[in-house]
């Protein structure tokens, strides 16, 4: 999962991309990078870290252009430890292209082998989006065939690649001397806007609080199969590049992924979450009666819309019960229980008067690995709660996710062959309520009809590109990233919470 945005401008645009990456950095905090344009050169600035400790002033200085893309890493395919997989990443021909990449290719070991043995193209790292790329940038040399470029030639170049390349990709390039390029899988199943602001400045990224927090005005979403080409004057090209799309966007996204303040797909996230929250009411009363319930208490951050509604529903007091600390670093990979322990305990500290006596309704977005949530079912016993409920407001995760979201291995999701008793059991609580699958699709789902479905496969084992077998779920999760045994759980500790960016 990654955040990118990309800028066309009349004036330098290094502080405005660095401001609209600040606001994605939920969307990654493992690396950040920047890439400017002056007159037919790139200047490219990128390394491991957040995006406040990444740029310095000297960076900055050393971004000159009116033209430029960025991107906030998480990793998801690659190495996580390699300074060289900081993308944006570059190649000299043809024209010098530059590319930020969000989401994840499916295919990408099957072209890197197409890549080397017939496009005679070298790819250097382990990134899909290098593959992803040398597809484009092979494209390109073919479709303009050593004439001028037209935008016409960009579009035929995309329409290419989607009958090459499979999974999610919401895409941001640079071609050196010409413009910005932005496309969208055809399933669009990660999140790509653009807005523009009263100085003519054209900006895209993948959420539109990115857009609206630099002073930009939210035009539209691009569709699913989409390509827009704008040149450095500022004049807008679109082309929809894909045979059969379909909006089918990822379900997490609203469930956790995003900043609650951001719309995506004409979906407010906030709304989304208010929605869960009621559907996750009707669950909840036919499992645990409302009056052996004395409070609700969210698990922060994302679960706090679900909660608020869902204590609004039932009529029961809401309280805040946890105080998160948000300047704990993060512990990636951590040997043992016990450091696991006291990593929770670093990051969430309790309110000990919310839990004395009382029986608690714990209300949480989702439920992945299982352990975080174990831990903080005992902090609330420990803080004196006679009873401890917990309820997710999405489903059981139980599939892994190839379309970009650092998702354990199924053997390491605690609802992975197992019925909600034996991971109420596991997890230590007096009671387990989970969000239904499709009662989840229809709270999202209602908030725009044009919204074909949605990639839920975490929940449901549906991968909406039809082309997922057994067999690549067992090679992509043996070049997953994140999750090694004895790591913290992705799903709480590894993102911090849209509302922390």
């Amino acid at each position: 999962m990654c955040g990118i945005v990309g800028v066309v401008s009349t004036a330098p645009v290094n502080q405005l991309i660095y401001d609209a990456l600040l606001l994605l950095q939920h969307r990654g905090q493992d690396a950040a990078g920047i890439v400017t344009q002056q007159g037919r050169k790139f200047f490219m600035h990128k390394a491991k870290g957040m995006v406040r400790d990444v740029f310095r002033t000297r960076n900055m200085r050393a971004l000159p252009g009116n033209a430029g893309l960025g991107q906030v890493r998480y990793p998801t395919a690659g190495n996580a430890y390699s300074e060289e997989e900081a993308q944006p990443f570059y190649v000299n021909a043809p024209f010098g292209i530059v590319l930020v990449h969000n989401g994840n290719l499916t295919n990408a070991q099957a072209l890197r082998t197409e890549l080397f043995l017939t496009d005679h193209r070298h790819t250097n790292t382990e990134s899909d989006s290098e593959v992803l790329l040398n597809v484009f940038a092979h494209e390109l040399e073919r479709a303009t065939r050593g004439v001028p470029l037209q935008p016409e030639d960009v579009f035929t170049a995309v329409r290419a690649v989607h009958q090459r390349i499979k999974g999610s990709y919401a895409v941001i390039a640079l071609i050196a001397g010409h413009g910005l390029l932005a496309f969208r899988d055809p399933h669009g199943i990660r999140p790509l806007a653009m807005g523009r602001s009263q100085d003519g400045t054209v900006m895209v990224g993948s959420e539109s609080v990115a857009l609206e927090g630099t002073s930009h005005v939210f035009e539209r979403n691009i569709e699913p199969g989409e390509a827009v080409f704008i040149t450095l004057d500022g004049t807008v090209h679109s082309r929809q590049c894909a045979q059969a799309p379909q909006l089918n966007p990822c379900i997490f996204e609203f469930v956790y992924l995003a900043r609650p303040d951001s719309v995506l797909d004409g979906i407010s996230v906030y709304q989304a979450r208010l929605n869960l929250g009621e559907a996750l009411a009707k669950r909840v009363v036919s499992t645990v009666p409302p009056n052996e319930i004395d409070v609700i208490i969210p698990i922060p951050e994302s679960s706090r819309p679900s909660a608020t509604q869902l204590a609004h529903l039932l009529g029961i007091p809401y309280r805040e019960g946890f105080v998160k600390n948000r300047y704990v670093g993060r512990t990636f990979i951590m040997p043992g229980q016990g450091v696991r322990k006291k990593s929770v305990r670093q990051k969430l500290n309790v309110i000990g008067s919310e839990f004395k006596g009382r029986n608690v309704l714990l209300v949480d977005d989702s439920i992945v690995r299982g352990t975080t949530s174990r831990e903080i079912v005992q902090m609330a016993r420990d803080a004196g709660a006679r009873k401890v409920y917990l309820a997710s407001a999405a489903p059981p995760v139980r599939y892994p996710n190839v379309y970009g979201i650092d998702m354990p291995t199924s053997k390491e999701l605690v609802a992975h062959g197992r019925t909600v008793e034996e991971i109420r059991q596991a997890i230590g609580c007096d009671a387990l309520i989970y969000q239904d699958v499709e009662a989840m699709k229809r709270a999202v789902g209602s908030l725009n009809s044009a919204i074909s479905g949605f990639d839920a496969s975490c929940f449901d084992g549906v991968y909406v590109t039809g082309d997922i077998t057994a067999e690549d779920i067992a090679r992509l999760n043996e070049g997953r990233v994140g999750a090694e045994e004895g790591e913290e759980d992705t799903s709480r500790l590894a993102l911090p919470n849209a509302q922390e960016a």
